[in-house]
């Protein structure tokens, strides 16, 4: 486990070579970031409930055995 002072001597080392701008231009996009994807959560759970697709079982597999027959047909 980091002791304080190894924490503190790597801060200032970001600080050095990132510089104060550039660290606050990374922390502005990471929270753009953040916003953009809890408002893609908020609009996917609405969204998905008004669009929600039925399967129906016996459909899917009479494809699948007609996609089966014909695969064996053409070996």
């Amino acid at each position: 486990m980091p002791g304080w002072t190894q924490i503190l001597i790597v801060v200032v080392l970001v600080f050095l070579l990132f510089g104060r701008g550039k660290i606050a231009d990374v922390m502005g996009d990471f929270a753009k970031g953040i916003k953009s994807f809890k408002k893609g959560m908020a609009e996917e759970g609405k969204t998905s409930s008004d669009d929600a697709k039925i399967i129906d079982h016996d459909t899917v597999s009479q494809k699948v055995t007609e996609a089966e027959k014909t695969s064996e047909t053409t070996k």
